[in-house]
């Protein structure tokens, strides 16, 4: 317990004596070098051996300041390190910023410097210090210690960049124009860096702090239009201002910018202009040219003229700020051919802050001369468009007046004219009269929209004119059906209604529809609403849709104009096999309203048209043929002279009308076979139509039969050939034919033998086969 206690006595007595020498330290204004912080105490605890500490130890030394830029041609002494700890022999070991080599350190603790030093380049130099004794035994450990580099004034100030600066004339005093800064690299904490600024040209204007830097008016009486930029110099010093010290200096533009303080004026007393009558609306006629001493950009007169003239001319600025005199409203010639007229300018005074040099002698008023020179102008219409209204299917003669004058003295007389030339409006070319050349139809085109030309005479100058001819609706128009498709079902019964008819009018009038039957009609009826509207109504039902009948109603309909206009339109309904909710399942074909279109009529024209010039060539194309045959009846072939006779023979068994020898006599010598050396072709009938056959035996000499075969099939293989349409009298057609007679004449068709009436009794499944092969026509039907 004992020996803690004194273990405590002696760290505070240690610490103590710490503090009471950096105490000394601080009050001799000595730097204190950090002494060695006490390491932790080593406690050994055993019982046999007593508890060991280490002493503190500290350093003591001077101030170490190395001047700048002193020459060391041979190392100098800046102090000595000290310890508290006596010992005779002992050595020194530095280390840190340029240890052993800017500075050194001998035995005895003395530091120095081996070369000049620049404290702009560096200026705190940080060291560290160990003391040794005899033995090279750590006395000291390392002590921190700083080398200062005193500052001298070898720098001289520099401005960085170049000043500008502007300030509005007649500004106030003391407003501040620039401000401008210049530095030093010495030490600003003294008096090497301390710069001060003054002014070495133009002292009238303006001033300059010493200490800040800024330039300042001196005057208000700045003006631009008098001079507009000053160049003053600036010059910097340091030491403070005081001669010894260094200097530098800068040139500073300061620019004057304008301010509104000048009022613009007249450049003359007397303005003459001269305009055409036919000057363009809101164009100028000419400019008044004013005198401002300011920028453009704070020019801001204002212009006075007489309010009757204002409706006139009109002035407003030009790009320049000057006048430009307007146009506001057409020139006449004829009735004013001058004008004159006072202008008066001022200046905007909310924006002039100062009064004007030129108050007294600027022209604010100036008289204005405007001479109106004639030209010779197109005819002038009395309105600007032209609107009549024409009652549509009706001549008008007199629709309404087109009418024109020539504004000059001249007066020249006017034609009129419509330029287009398909315009149903005739007008008369001395007058201007409008009048219909047909009638006009409002549901063709309801607006006649067309211009007139108004032309001096005889070739004078021209104008135009727009003019709208609206066409009145009369009720010209018949009342048109419009309906959807009606059907009847076969499970209607009676007072039901099987659909809504509906009307449209093509006229622009309104109509009030009825309805109702043209004709009588057994089972059916229409039920008129009043509202446009009505109802077709079954009378009787049930029906059959094995009726073959066709049912339709003739529908009148009546629009209630004036006149009043009535159609009749038969309608076609249709009867069909409906389900539960009266859904179409089955319907036979029927057309939904009787009548052709115009446009349906148009197409059966064409149509009958196109079928009768087909007709006439197929025609005229055959006569044709006929022709060719006819012009070749005289050629060598010997069929033709068998058949240049008057009396057509009979059978093969009448042979009084002509001998029939020939025949054999030609099979015989071959003179009805063709010539060696033509060959002949397969005609088109033959190719196309016939079928194959085989050949037929060689015909015998004198067999007729065979012979007209041959021909036969010459004539149907030889394309060039003419058709043999006589050989029909050497065949064996006729009753003396043992093969009997082929022709379809006399032949006849029987009907069936069988009725098929009894298939309507099988039930609704065989009842269109029945359709199919029963009687044309039931033998009852009902008729409603």
């Amino acid at each position: 317990m004992m020996a803690r206690l004194q273990l405590w006595a002696m760290g505070l007595m240690a610490t103590m004596a710490l503090f009471v020498s950096l105490a000394a330290a601080e009050d001799s204004g000595l730097p204190v070098v950090e002494a060695e912080k006490p390491g932790p105490v080593e406690i050994v605890k055993k019982e046999t051996h007593p508890v060991l500490f280490r002493q503190k130890r500290e350093w003591i030394w001077n101030s170490l300041y190395v001047e700048e830029e002193k020459p060391a041609p041979i190392a100098y002494k800046i102090g000595q390190l000290k310890s508290s700890q006596r010992l005779e022999v002992k050595s020194f070991i530095i280390e840190g910023e340029g240890a052993n080599e800017i500075f050194t350190v001998d035995h005895k603790g003395d530091l120095f410097v081996t070369r000049s030093l620049d404290r702009e380049e560096k200026s705190l130099y940080h060291l560290t210090a160990r003391m040794y004794d005899g033995n090279k035994k750590l006395i000291e450990d390392s002590g921190d210690f700083v080398v200062q580099v005193t500052d001298i004034n070898d720098n001289s100030p520099v401005f960085p960049i170049v000043y500008n600066g502007s300030i509005m004339e007649r500004s106030m005093i003391g407003t501040k124009v620039v401000e401008v800064r210049a530095t030093d690299a010495d030490d600003p904490t003294t008096a090497n860096g301390e710069l001060r600024y003054s002014l070495s040209q133009d002292l009238s204007a303006f001033e300059i702090d010493s200490i800040t830097g800024v330039i300042s008016c001196k005057i208000n009486s700045l003006d631009r239009e008098t001079k507009s930029q000053y160049v003053v110099v600036v010059k910097a010093q340091d030491m403070r201002g005081m001669a010894s010290g260094s200097t530098a200096t800068t040139s500073v533009i300061i620019t004057i910018t304008d301010t509104n303080d000048n009022i613009a004026s007249f450049t003359r007393k007397t303005y003459e202009l001269q305009v055409p009558e036919d000057h363009k609306l809101n164009e100028k006629i000419g400019t008044l040219e004013l005198e401002d001493r300011d920028q453009i950009q704070n020019k801001e007169p204002i212009f006075t003229i007489p309010s009757d003239i204002g409706k006139v001319f009109n002035i407003v600025l030009s790009p320049s700020k000057d006048g430009n005199v307007m146009l506001n409203k057409a020139l006449d010639y004829e009735t004013t051919n001058s004008y004159t007229f006072t202008v008066q300018v001022r200046e905007n005074l909310r924006n002039l802050r100062f009064p004007a040099d030129n108050m007294n002698s600027a022209v604010t008023t100036a008289q204005v001369n405007i001479k109106v020179l004639d030209v010779d102008e197109p005819p002038v219409f009395s309105q600007l468009t032209y609107s009549f209204t024409v009652v549509e299917e009706s001549i008008v003669n007199n629709i309404g007046k087109v009418t024109a004058r020539d504004p000059d003295r001249v007066n020249k007389n006017i034609r009129y004219s419509i330029l287009d030339k398909d315009c149903p409006i005739s007008i008369n070319p001395f007058t201007g009269q409008l009048s219909t050349l047909r009638m006009l139809d409002r549901e063709l085109e309801a607006t006649h929209v067309f211009q007139v030309k108004a032309q001096e005479e005889p070739n004078g100058l021209e104008s135009f004119v727009k003019v709208n001819i609206t066409v009145q609706d009369i009720n010209d128009n018949k009342p048109e059906l419009a309906v959807d498709e009606i059907f009847l079902c076969e499970n209607d019964i009676a007072d039901t209604v099987i659909g809504t008819l509906r009307a449209t009018d093509k006229d622009d009038q309104p109509a009030s529809f009825t309805f109702s039957l043209a004709s009588e009609s057994s089972n059916f009826s229409i039920k008129d609403y009043g509202n446009s509207t009505a109802d077709i109504i079954v009378k009787m039902g049930p029906f059959s849709l094995d009726d073959p009948k066709d049912y339709s109603v003739d529908v009148r309909i009546t629009d209630g104009g004036r006149p009043i206009q009535t159609s009749i339109t038969k309608l076609a309904i249709k009867s069909c096999r409906c389900d539960a909710r009266r859904i179409p399942t089955q319907c036979k074909a029927g057309a939904r309203r009787m009548g052709v279109s115009v446009h349906a009529l148009i197409a059966i024209l064409l149509c009958i048209l196109t079928i009768l010039v087909i007709v006439i060539l197929f025609v005229m194309r055959k006569r044709y043929q006929k022709d060719s045959l006819a012009s070749m009846k005289n050629s060598g072939e010997i069929h033709e002279q068998l058949v240049t006779y008057d009396e057509e023979g009979g059978g093969e068994m009448d042979t009084n009308g002509y001998d029939v020898s020939i025949l054999s006599s030609a099979c015989h010598d071959g003179s009805l076979l063709r010539r060696p050396d033509h060959h002949p072709h397969p005609s088109l009938y033959a190719m196309v139509q016939k079928p194959s056959h085989h050949s037929q035996p060689t015909a015998c000499k004198g067999d007729m039969a065979v012979m007209i075969e041959v021909k036969k099939d010459e004539a149907d293989h030889d394309r060039d050939g003419f058709p043999y349409d006589t050989l029909h009298i050497y065949g064996y057609e006729g009753p003396e034919s043992l093969a009997g007679s082929l022709s379809s004449l006399e032949s006849s068709s029987t009907g069936s033998n069988l009725d098929y009436d009894f298939l309507s009794d099988w039930g609704p499944r065989f009842r269109t086969l029945a359709e199919l092969y029963g009687v044309d026509a039931p033998e009852y039907y009902h008729q409603y």
